[in-house]
């Protein structure tokens, strides 16, 4: 499609450890339109937030570097595009906000003297341009006073308003593509909420097309227009947000919503998905998920399925969508619960 802004291709990233090679993320593939929100979702460790630095060139060499696969931003692969390239996208094309905001903050220089050397690096305007410039965009983001704020230092601001700096550096050079990794994790329900309706609102007024790294579902109904789910390093379901929460179709997002708390029902004990993640390995064979999956069976163990079209831009890794899978003695049993629907 023309509108197609980022596309991920069968991206390998892996880190090389004194314990051997471990392949985060795992071939991962999916798209990003223009001013599209997608959720990328999926337990701790699943290769969400790998998966975003590598699109940034980011990725900690050594240990970890991008082995095989393609980013292509607007038609270009910047999985193999030098530093000096790098540099003129990130914070300009391609902008990224982290989970922790203190860390991302330098300590010892002010808000300002940051969002300045930001616009600065990224457009042809006078110090004194940048400033003003600086204390508007922290003004877009809510942030009270901005013309004495722009002048304090991050320790002096709370973890709200530093992630609000971050939105502000991130939007201050009008990126087409926005990431944000677990921007509201840290931060309490009331603050979060006003941070979700910032970025919403500058994705309308922007067209700024957003990849949302979350593990918090709730984030992703109230935010997203599809869902990417990754388990242990790969795509395991795509689809519409609509899609994802009210049919999904891969056992492990199923899982994932039968987790959830439901608001009317009383006394209910929580759902929680057996067994645990797999250590990510160069050895391993079959379905990541077959160990916890109630409906695996012999070919789940022996063979890693692939990502099936189950119709436009909706897809699942599991072998319960394969055509060609015939239902014989020993093989799929189906009942009420098929995870089919």
């Amino acid at each position: 499609m023309s509108d197609v802004i980022l596309e991920l291709n069968e991206l390998h990233t892996h880190f090389f450890t004194d314990s051997g090679e471990v392949p985060a993320v795992d071939g991962v593939s999916f798209k990003l339109h223009k001013g599209e929100v997608v959720g990328v979702v999926g337990e701790s460790g699943c290769g969400k937030s790998v998966t975003s630095l590598s699109v940034m060139q980011l990725v900690p060499n050594p240990p970890g570097r991008i082995v095989s696969g393609e980013v292509n931003f607007k038609g270009e692969n910047i999985a193999v595009a030098r530093e000096k390239r790098m540099k003129e996208i990130r914070g300009n094309e391609i902008a990224m906000i982290f989970q922790e905001p203190m860390t991302s903050l330098n300590p010892v220089y002010s808000i300002g003297n940051q969002l300045i050397e930001a616009v600065r690096m990224h457009k042809k305007v006078s110090k004194k341009e940048a400033r003003n410039k600086a204390i508007e965009m922290l003004e877009i983001v809510g942030i009270p006073r901005p013309s004495e704020v722009v002048d304090e230092f991050p320790h002096q601001l709370s973890g709200g308003m530093r992630q609000r700096v971050m939105i502000a550096m991130a939007m201050s050079c009008d990126p087409e593509v926005l990431i944000a990794d677990e921007p509201t994790t840290a931060l309490d329900v009331t603050i979060q909420a006003q941070i979700l309706d910032l970025m919403r609102n500058l994705n309308k007024e922007q067209d700024t097309a957003i990849l949302l790294i979350t593990h918090d579902l709730g984030v992703v109904a109230e935010m997203c227009d599809r869902v990417v789910v990754m388990y242990s390093g790969q795509v395991v379901e795509e689809g519409t947000v609509r899609e994802i929460l009210k049919d999904p179709k891969h056992p492990y997002t199923k899982g994932l919503i039968r987790s959830l708390p439901k608001l009317y029902e009383k006394e209910q004990k929580l759902y929680s998905i057996p067994g645990t993640v797999p250590k990510p390995s160069m050895d391993h064979v079959g379905c990541r998920f077959a160990p916890r999956c109630e409906f695996a069976w012999d070919r789940c163990v022996e063979e890693n399925p692939d990502l099936y079209e189950l119709g436009a831009e909706r897809k699942a890794r599991c072998f319960l969508y394969d055509e060609k899978e015939k239902v014989t003695e020993g093989g799929p049993q189906y009942d009420e619960a098929d995870p089919r629907g």
